[in-house]
């Protein structure tokens, strides 16, 4: 099975949400102290040349066709008290398609501004914590749904995690599944999970490495048909990825992360590879 131009931009919108929206947990389930700001920027580059069907066939895009993102995006948070934490996430995107035959299509801006309350519910001996969270979302952008639906929404996020020894080595791990729903007229609803398991490769905690698997998950009542002049209509999609990343530490205030991931299976979405690169920034 092939896909034409317009079908391919509606499986490939599914993978630039995935970019866009997704909420980075870089304070995730461990406290950020009161009055304390975590800053994190970053930059992440996705790349497709196939997809999956709504039957999950997957196969290459027609002519050859290609799809690359750039996407930019600062994560914030700032501790409020020693249980409520505010987040905020802005992320920029560029994204641009092109096959043999010469075509080619750009599209770029600010896509959707969250704004989250954390709220640190409870701890096991300061080694396992347990977070909620509720995030507000709006759209930054008009008469341009290839950024994304153009709806306001609002997610509400359960964070588990701990940390322990193994084998030697100091250990980490982070659950969340965060449940989304957007306001406007069959508005999706969605489910967004990850899981991270990350080991110190030193004594002094300066460097790192963690794997992840997660997926996303949307449904409507909106039908999984298409329309061409709205590529971003496409609300009924679902995928799982994997990822691995490796952190440095260059001072306590200033961390690095360099990341690799792919999509492992996936339904009307693009089968796509990223690389990004992150930096934690604590000014104070």
């Amino acid at each position: 099975m092939s896909f034409t131009k317009p079908r391919l931009k509606y499986f490939l919108i599914t993978a630039v949400l995935f970019i866009t929206l997704r909420s980075n947990s870089y304070g995730g389930v461990f406290p950020v102290r009161p009055g304390s700001w975590l800053l994190s920027p970053s930059v992440n580059y996705f790349f497709a040349n196939k997809g999956w069907d709504s039957l999950r066939r997957l196969s290459p895009f027609l002519n050859g066709g290609k799809f690359q993102s750039i996407s930019y995006s600062l994560y914030s948070e700032y501790g409020l008290t020693r249980r409520f934490t505010l987040t905020a996430q802005l992320p920029y995107v560029m994204n641009t398609y092109s096959d043999n035959t010469g075509y080619s299509s750009q599209n770029f801006g600010f896509t959707d501004l969250e704004v989250g309350l954390r709220y640190y519910a409870f701890n096991i001996n300061y080694i396992y914590y347990f977070a909620v969270q509720a995030t507000y979302i709006q759209p930054l952008y008009k008469d341009n749904l290839n950024l994304g639906y153009g709806e306001q929404g609002a997610e509400l996020k359960a964070s588990f995690g701990g940390s322990g020894h193994l084998l030697g080595k100091n250990y980490y791990f982070t659950l969340e599944n965060g449940v989304r729903q957007y306001f406007g007229s069959s508005g999706p609803l969605q489910d967004r999970y990850t899981g991270t398991f990350g080991v110190t490769l030193d004594r002094r905690f300066k460097q790192q490495l963690s794997a992840t698997i997660g997926g996303f998950y949307s449904t409507s009542s909106l039908s999984s048909g298409y329309d061409p002049q709205h590529i971003a209509s496409n609300k009924n999609f679902a995928f799982n990825q994997v990822s691995l990343s490796y952190g440095y530490s260059i001072t306590r205030k200033f961390s690095v992360f360099v990341s690799a991931g792919t999509f492992i299976n996936g339904r009307n979405t693009g089968d796509g590879s990223s690389a990004s690169v992150s930096f934690i920034v604590r000014p104070f």
